[in-house]
């Protein structure tokens, strides 16, 4: 896999976000992921998890930092519903953020 591959999301092209990983439940520090909410295998996997399970979510890109494999992450709504990522943490610092 090369570098760009894995900065970078297949389905759509945007550059995967670290996301944080309790350090209880694994030995390295993070994962990657796309947080695209056009991405088109998190769109259409709403659809597929409803047919498969009668459930209400979806999945986004990932890849496994430990073993470099892609692998799905599942998401129950869209990047606003909030997330653990290393980008974010000056955001998740902040707290709560008023929107208009």
């Amino acid at each position: 896999m090369s570098d760009a591959s894995r900065t970078t999301c297949p389905h759509c092209g945007a550059t995967l976000t670290p996301l944080g990983l309790p350090e209880a439940l694994v030995a390295y520090a993070h994962d990657l992921a796309c947080f695209d909410d056009d991405c088109p295998y998190y769109v259409r996997g709403f659809a597929w998890m409803e047919q498969q399970y009668g459930v209400k979510a979806s999945y986004r890109y990932r890849i496994d930092a430990q073993t470099g494999h892609p692998s799905p992450l599942v998401a129950r709504g869209t990047r606003a519903a909030g997330r653990a990522t290393l980008a974010g943490d000056a955001a998740l610092d902040a707290g709560p953020q008023e929107h208009s």
